[in-house]
């Protein structure tokens, strides 16, 4: 009996390695589509991901609640905390660092050790992607979207990127305002 549940958590480990690298492989496809589209203006490339991640930021972070059980956060900090060692490892299975806080703890850096949508990836060689394109820009707004949804804004964008020849790959947030309850526009 024990080599059969042994069998079976064997299989999981292979299944998630095969849907990691499908997601993987996914995303990369859907980059270089937008990068075509968008006729390697990676500029508007970027906006779109930003746009992309922060529709899935703000459905994701009732998943996020559900599944961890963690409570709302006390303060900007904890906050960072939670991101960084709960939804990470809860949705990619990685752990950035949390580093470089601002003295007003307002603004802090995700320092990525791995990134798992970067693997396999290789950016365009037209003398522009390296410097333009952030190519896990979908991160920065997946992390405004599922703030948003907790009342708070926030700013977030890559300093540095191992894919563009960086040293790390370093996202900074900056909290701009916590937000009061607000009705959507047009909404009554």
């Amino acid at each position: 009996m024990a080599s059969n549940k042994s069998a079976r958590d064997g299989e999981k480990t292979n299944v998630d390695k095969v849907n990691a690298e499908l997601v993987t492989l996914t995303y990369g496809t859907m980059v270089a589509q937008l990068c075509s589209d968008f006729n390697h203006k990676y500029e508007e490339v970027n906006k779109q991901l930003d746009k992309m991640g922060y529709n899935i930021g703000v459905r994701l972070i009732e998943d996020f609640f559900a599944k961890s059980g963690v409570q709302r956060c006390g303060n900007f900090r904890e906050t960072a905390e939670t991101i960084s060692k709960i939804g990470f490892k809860m949705f990619l299975n990685i752990t950035p660092t949390v580093a470089n806080w601002s003295a007003d703890s307002k603004s802090f850096s995700l320092i990525f050790d791995e990134n798992p949508l970067a693997d396999f990836v290789e950016l365009p060689n037209d003398g522009r992607a390296q410097d333009e394109l952030w190519f896990s820009n979908i991160f920065c707004g997946i992390l405004r979207g599922a703030l948003e949804m907790v009342q708070m804004q926030v700013e977030a964008h890559y300093i540095s990127d191992i894919l563009r020849g960086g040293d790390t790959t370093e996202m900074r947030i900056t909290l701009l305002r916590y937000m009061e309850d607000e009705m959507p526009p047009d909404d009554e």
